[in-house]
């Protein structure tokens, strides 16, 4: 007993401002961020060229992800996403849990990206403090997003138009070198960098595996989009269609721009904490290539923090109504927006820039590994979550979704078991290691939490099915 349509979406308050435009370019910026601009650059002094495979095998990943997570959202669009998912198809804690970590992440990135975007600017006004700096985007962002969902749509629209039109310049440029041999690199320029220097495989296969953390760290928040869905005009059309072009998305701004990079300047010659397209645009030769490159670094990192003001607002609402956080936050401002939970976050966020005093820079490099970590129990949860729901489908027990998975739930255990491979990976890297460790006191924090949260009121360990779903 199954239906072809969408389930119709609750209503939550919101103000449904996101257009198609806007949704489109949101899953696009989502999946071009700084991970790609800056931390390539080590990735390639890893791997040599294999890093393209590496990319090319996570993105494929991340599609499956996505389209299990498009299957769940055509089945019931919720601003909560798979945190609720969680809540509904593993149980309560696990969509405490989720929810939670899936704020941590952000709120720890956001810090980061704070930080990074005060040291863009850094680079034009070496006179500014870097603190002033910081906390003028942190304020202006913060404003933004509590003016309405329009605005922040828009900005994130401006944004992801920045990050995409410098990599198809740079795609355009490198294929024109390549093409005509134009440009202080057109004599070493060729195709053949891609094999000439120890192979494509140039520090082993082990070694091109063990980027793939960093990799799966270029595609943190291409979920966002899931997210996006209570506040989406017309969710089952605009969501389908931004998970669907995904492909030809990695295709062209991961694999494409690396690609052409690693033609136009053989791999050797990159270095960690030097981003691949500054390198590139230097060795071209282009006049302004740093100014401009740095420039869309700084629209990577802002885009990335105005994306963490949002998404961790909407997850403390999602979990206030599931009383699972503080009432308070379960409140919409008069423009719709839930305020008060973007300001706490924005204030945890803000201690970024007090830390940035008082704490190594190394320590900054840890929140990519803690953030990896916490992106990857979320794209666990949404995986597990679509197996189970899918067994809920073949059973007769829940509405079939208009936007189904290719190949149902055989695609999820793919993902999941790479997931897994992963965390083996960070596991094993001493460097990285740490995160595991800092997600392992995160959960027992949440444990202890969650016992208070029952004891207090036991209502709340509840497993609640919405009606919604039920068929017959």
């Amino acid at each position: 007993m199954t239906s072809p349509q969408v389930t119709e979406a609750p209503e939550e308050g919101y103000e449904r401002g996101l257009g198609s435009r806007q949704v489109q370019m949101i899953a696009i910026g989502g999946a071009i961020g700084v991970g790609l601009f800056l931390g390539a650059g080590a990735n390639i002094a890893k791997a040599g060229p294999s890093l393209i495979v590496m990319y090319a095998l996570a993105g494929l990943i991340i599609f499956f992800i996505m389209r299990a997570l498009g299957e769940l959202l055509l089945y019931r669009p919720v601003s909560g996403s798979f945190a609720e998912y969680s809540r509904e198809f593993l149980g309560p804690f696990f969509g405490f849990f989720t929810g939670w970590t899936y704020w941590l992440m952000w709120v720890v990135t956001g810090m980061a990206e704070l930080t990074a975007a005060a040291i863009y600017v850094h680079y034009w006004f070496p006179a500014v403090p870097q603190w002033v700096t910081a906390l003028v985007f942190l304020v202006v962002l913060f404003v933004a997003n509590l003016i309405s969902v329009k605005v922040f749509g828009e900005i994130e629209f401006w944004f992801s138009m920045v990050k995409v039109t410098a990599l198809i310049g740079m795609i355009v440029i490198g294929l024109g070198v390549l093409t005509f041999g134009f440009s202080a690199a057109g004599d070493t320029a060729t195709v053949s960098n891609l094999w000439e220097f120890d192979g494509f495989f140039p520090k082993g296969v082990g070694s091109s595996l063990m980027t793939l953390q960093g990799v799966m760290f270029a595609y943190l928040a291409v979920e966002l989009v899931g997210v996006t869905a209570g506040e989406s005009e017309n969710p089952e059309k605009t969501l389908p269609k931004a998970i669907n072009t995904l492909p030809w998305r990695i295709a062209l701004f991961y694999v494409g721009a690396l690609t052409v990079i690693l033609c136009v300047v053989k791999w050797t010659e990159f270095a960690p904490g030097v981003s691949p397209f500054v390198k590139a645009f230097a060795v071209i030769g282009i006049p302004a290539g740093a100014g401009i490159v740095n420039f869309v670094v700084l629209t990577a990192a802002l885009s990335s923090c105005n994306s963490g003001m949002y998404s961790t607002g909407r997850m403390l609402r999602t979990l206030a109504d599931n009383r699972e956080a503080p009432r308070f936050f379960s409140r919409l401002s008069s423009s719709k927006t839930p305020a008060l939970g973007i300001t706490v976050s924005v204030a945890f966020m803000g201690i970024g820039v007090v830390l940035n005093y008082i704490v190594p820079e190394k320590a900054f490099g840890y929140v990519t590994s803690v953030a990896t970590a916490a992106g990857i129990w979320t794209w666990l949860m949404i995986l597990i979550s679509h197996v189970l729901y899918r067994r809920g489908v073949e059973s007769g027990r829940l509405r079939a979704s208009s936007f189904p998975a290719p190949g149902g739930s055989k695609c999820s255990y793919v993902a999941i078991a790479f997931l897994l491979f992963v965390t083996g990976l960070i596991a094993y890297d001493a460097d990285s290691r740490v995160c595991l460790y800092v997600m392992a006191v995160w959960a027992a924090a949440l444990a202890v939490g969650w016992a208070v949260l029952k004891n207090r009121n036991p209502q709340v360990a509840d497993r609640r099915e919405p009606q919604l779903e039920k068929v017959g």
